[in-house]
């Protein structure tokens, strides 16, 4: 009996959306080719974020107290918003859409709650699968809290993340100080994911794409896409020459949405920019005084992670000002003080910034599904969440291609790359 043709599909992006896709797409029996501008996967907005896989941040921004913080915010260079004035109908647009969706703010938040957890077994599955080391902790993150006002605020949030399943433990300052030594400062108190875990996103997303070559996914790296068209039953990708595929899935983050466009779609994605700095702990006092334990500062809005033994990750701020990925020193500088004002033992004389654009939706959740035309599908818009939701959307897409004609047994190809 002839055996039937897989179906092939084209992924847009190789970054931690387009990887996981790729895998979920190849173990239910498609050919898949990867297309990316950079030359090698995870060089953008998964490159350097602030590692944390957690639904404790699961809360979406679509808030009246939030924009008015933001408003406050404007004001302050140092604060963890800018917005640049320079009028744009883009950010226009997005900005009306983002004050429409506050009425889904309760659903969105829960929703994204759900997501996250499901997220978990699946980016176990994969790391397994292709046996990769990606600095993984299982190391909790503790939420620090340094008013009632604001402590109080998280228990309000608390309430809808156990709507979506969450467990997340009070503490009291006595506590998170017996989970944190090293932090210093005023605290009221905070809470405690122990679900929640860290790791680096960019050997995760580059340890895949290497493992996912082995398995037959085919990368088409360095190639800037001109074009993208769906007509005939098709869809052609154009980069240096035209390449015809049974089906696209575009996960090509802040450019989801020009070839949106010329698929027939509207995706308003925002380039919203987020900055880390990487402290390399190259000496003994500087380990001995970074945290193990995962942080989310929520009145600075930063972020932290321990990767490895000798690195301390930082991350933190939302800047509107469209495409532009200047890393900026007056951005940078509150993440440096911050690092030497609550951990003072620490060394920052070895920090490397760096910053990436967050493709971000108006109501904050990822588009996933099927568009328009025959044959495409979208798999992007996760903003600040995207190591945390990506296995979650990676499968649900793979659900909405559908199988194809024999399902691949990946852990099998494992065992006997392994013999």
């Amino acid at each position: 009996m002839e055996q039937a043709e897989m179906p092939h599909y084209a992924v847009l992006g190789a970054g931690i959306t387009g990887i996981t896709t790729a895998y979920s797409l190849l173990k239910r029996g498609h050919e898949v080719t990867v297309f990316d501008r950079q030359r090698y996967a995870a060089m953008e907005t998964s490159f350097a974020n602030g590692g944390q896989l957690s639904a404790s941040n699961a809360e979406v921004w679509n808030r009246w107290a939030t924009v008015m913080k933001g408003m406050k915010w404007l004001m302050k260079p140092d604060a963890p918003l800018s917005v640049n004035p320079k009028p744009s109908w883009h950010k226009l647009s997005w900005m009306a859409e983002f004050l429409g969706q506050i009425r889904n703010y309760e659903a969105n938040t829960i929703a994204t709650t759900k997501m996250a957890i499901a997220a978990r077994a699946g980016l176990k599955e994969m790391a397994e699968t292709a046996g990769i080391d990606f600095d993984f902790s299982p190391a909790s993150i503790v939420h620090f809290y340094q008013t009632q006002q604001d402590l109080a605020d998280g228990r309000r949030v608390n309430k809808l993340l156990a709507q979506g399943g969450l467990t997340r433990d009070e503490l009291s300052p006595e506590e998170v100080r017996a989970r944190v030594p090293q932090l210093t400062g005023p605290l009221t108190g905070g809470f405690v994911t122990t679900s929640d875990s860290t790791g680096d996103i960019h050997k995760f997303t580059y340890g895949m794409a290497e493992w996912l070559a082995t398995q037959g996914v085919i990368f088409r790296m360095g190639h800037e896409i001109t074009d993208v068209a769906a007509k005939d039953g098709g869809v052609t990708v154009t980069t240096d020459a035209a390449h015809r595929f049974d089906g696209v899935v575009v996960c090509a983050g802040v450019g989801s949405r020009e070839i949106a466009a010329k698929l027939g779609d509207r995706v308003n994605i925002y380039p919203v920019k987020g900055y880390s700095i990487t402290v390399n702990l190259r000496d003994a006092q500087s380990r001995a005084a970074a945290p193990h334990v995962s942080l989310l500062d929520d009145k600075a809005k930063i972020v932290t992670s321990r990767l490895g033994e000798d690195r301390f990750r930082v991350a933190g701020t939302a800047e509107f000002n469209g495409f532009n990925r200047d890393i900026r020193a007056d951005r940078v500088k509150p993440l440096v003080d911050w690092v030497e004002r609550l951990f003072p033992g620490v060394s920052t004389e070895h920090c490397v910034p760096w910053a990436g654009l967050r493709p971000m939706l108006p109501n904050m959740m990822p588009k996933v599904g099927p568009g328009r035309a025959p044959g495409v599908f979208y798999n992007t818009g996760h903003g600040h969440l995207g190591w945390t939701l990506s296995a979650a959307t990676a499968e649900a897409l793979g659900e909405a291609v559908g199988e194809g004609p024999v399902r691949r047994d990946l852990s099998a190809a494992v065992v006997a790359q392994a013999a």
